[in-house]
């Protein structure tokens, strides 16, 4: 299933994408039970939401092996992660702001896993069950201030800095899915989920044993190779295999 949430008028209603360009509303939520509505809607009529509303967002640095190869560095023995605060989050065709304090943001293309249910301390093969589903992600980047900080905190948690989309689709096989990158038009990112260190069940279990996860939060799972620079009126374009593309444009603040 692909779920989404979107707007029509002023009303924030959740739903299933049942074809590619119709809606059907749902009553109750996507993380306990739901039913489906009579209302329906086209794609092209609504505007397109965060697919969730996470309580924190857990990023894991340096998840591709071809990504490690690229910067020369050695592979973890366990996955590093680090913080975005919600305020970050942004959805599909939203404005990525480009803070004036900073003179390099870039792009990192993810695979984002959207929790399910509350879950501490779970096992690898508990971890599907835990599991919403799928979504498109961009972990924007302050570069400059990175390298200047020493730490992530401030690069990574400016306002608009997490893109999420279109949809969370569930029921997914993640072992080899193609993830790209494109930069008004051109290709930047290209790679394959199966060029993961860790795969996203032992990305859960993980984060589990360090903090409770709560239904819609977001793990973002790493970035391949060819990350560069964004500039005030780009289209970066995340497009992952069997869930879709999320597309966002960079603008002044």
């Amino acid at each position: 299933m692909k779920y989404l949430r979107f707007q029509v008028n002023e009303e924030i209603k959740e739903g299933l994408l049942v074809d590619k360009e119709k809606i059907q509303e749902i009553e109750g939520d996507f993380y306990k039970k739901f039913i489906l509505t009579d209302y329906t809607y086209n794609l092209s009529e609504v505007t397109l939401l965060p697919p969730c509303l996470p309580s924190k967002v857990i990023c894991v640095g340096l998840n591709y092996v071809d990504h490690a190869k690229e910067v020369n560095m050695p592979l973890p023995d366990e996955p590093v992660i680090f913080l975005k605060p919600k305020s970050t989050v942004i959805g599909p065709n939203m404005k990525v702001i480009y803070p004036p304090i900073s003179n390099q943001l870039d792009y990192e293309a993810e695979l984002a896993i959207v929790i399910k249910q509350q879950a501490k301390n779970i096992t690898v093969e508990e971890a599907k069950e835990y599991i919403l589903g799928y979504t498109c992600g961009n972990d924007i980047t302050a570069r400059d201030l990175q390298r200047k900080d020493g730490q992530w905190t401030r690069a990574k948690s400016f306002d608009t800095f997490c893109p999420l989309g279109p949809w969370i689709v569930s029921e997914l096989d993640t072992s080899s899915l193609s993830i790209e990158l494109r930069l008004n038009g051109k290709l930047k990112q290209s790679s394959s989920t199966k060029e993961m260190i860790f795969s996203p069940s032992q990305l859960v279990s993980f984060i589990s044993q360090v903090m409770t996860l709560e239904p819609g939060d977001v793990i973002m799972t790493g970035t391949p190779p060819g990350i560069d620079s964004m500039n005030e009126g780009d289209l970066v374009e995340v497009t992952i295999e069997n869930i879709g593309t999320l597309r966002n444009t960079v603008a002044k603040p």
